[in-house]
């Protein structure tokens, strides 16, 4: 009898410990509906190390790691305006662990230019960060002292002037269409692998002027290795420790509409859902509160303005809208913006 009581009591507790790792094994853990990554995440930077979207991504990936509690990787894919490296991002498995970055702009009008088969709104979560105004920064050995002799050396000798960009659809680029648009000028355009190069290119006297980003030049202008002329925007730039100001675009043209040209990091639609949940919640908890953020933004030239989800995708509307139609109407575009859903303005 005692036997059979203590094999009984034995079985009870085999049982019990059984239904227990069972239990166990089926239960998930309790993560608290936030994703726990578990490997590092690597964010391709289409663009050269050093320009602004290198930049702005390097602080933004070490402002979400320690909320991640993983390591982000970035690596520099340059190449073909940065569809290059966002086809690399296309291309790899949709797990969550690649993710791509740049402007807006550029993930925007790849299609229409040939580029890339890949639709802003269907095919990407964006996470915006900053908005960046372009610069039209002179080599200060240049007789161009202000925007009015800039103007006139290029009607002067239409085509001969070059201009330094990150390539077309770059930002720069953009901005030499948008001033050839409402000016008529020519110029010779020479390409190079990202902002940062175009600017140093710029300081070496390989080419007289780079039209790229306040944030990529801001360095060169504090150290007056590069003379602003001219900002594109309604409104004056000023950032720390720059203690002139750069005048807008617009005391020489009058009916420019400026856009925000918004940064950030973009994750393709296809991961798993808690991902996206988990990003959203790091970026309104970590990135709309980040003091490094506002700090680089303050001391670049740039906006803070992070924004995430369809707030972002509205927002980041307005200006590649603009820019698909001017590359269209000036015959740089493939396809007509308003196939792949992009109405003209």
């Amino acid at each position: 009898m005692k036997r059979f009581s203590k094999l009984l009591i034995s079985l009870i507790i085999l049982s019990l410990l059984v239904a227990t790792v069972v239990t166990a094994a089926g239960k998930k853990e309790d993560t608290g509906g936030k994703w726990k990554p578990t490997k590092p995440i690597t964010i391709i930077v289409p663009w050269g190390a050093g320009g602004s979207t290198d930049q702005i991504t390097r602080v933004c990936a070490g402002e979400l790691e320690p909320y991640l509690g993983t390591k982000i990787v970035i690596v520099n894919q340059p190449g073909a305006s940065g569809s290059v490296g966002t086809k690399s991002v296309v291309d790899a498995p949709k797990d969550g662990y690649t993710w791509a970055s740049g402007a807006a702009v550029d993930l925007a009008v790849y299609k229409i230019m040939g580029m890339l088969d890949t639709d802003i709104r269907k095919d990407w979560h964006l996470f915006l960060s900053i908005a960046n105004v372009m610069v039209f920064g002179v080599n200060p050995n240049t007789p161009y002292q202000t925007f009015d002799d800039l103007l006139k050396a290029f009607k002067e000798k239409p085509g001969q002037i070059p201009v330094g960009t990150a390539g077309q659809s770059s930002a720069g680029h953009i901005a030499m269409e948008i001033l050839r648009k409402y000016t008529g000028i020519q110029y010779k355009h020479v390409t190079y692998d990202g902002g940062n190069p175009a600017v140093i290119a710029t300081v070496a006297g390989e080419v007289q002027m780079t039209p790229q980003l306040a944030s990529e030049q801001a360095e060169m202008i504090r150290g007056g290795k590069i003379r602003p002329l001219a900002v594109l925007s309604d409104k004056p730039l000023t950032f720390t420790g720059y203690t002139g100001s750069i005048p807008p675009i617009t005391n020489w043209i009058k009916d420019y509409k400026p856009g925000m040209n918004y940064f950030g990091i973009f994750i393709p639609r296809g991961v798993p859902q808690e991902v996206i949940t988990t990003m959203e919640m790091a970026w309104k908890e970590v990135i709309m509160n980040s003091q490094k953020v506002k700090e680089y933004a303050a001391a670049r030239g740039a906006v803070f303005a992070p924004v995430y989800g369809e707030e972002a995708q509205k927002k980041a509307f307005d200006y590649y809208q603009t820019v698909a139609w001017l590359y269209y109407e000036a015959g740089k575009a493939k396809i007509s913006p308003d196939t792949v859903g992009i109405p003209k303005p």
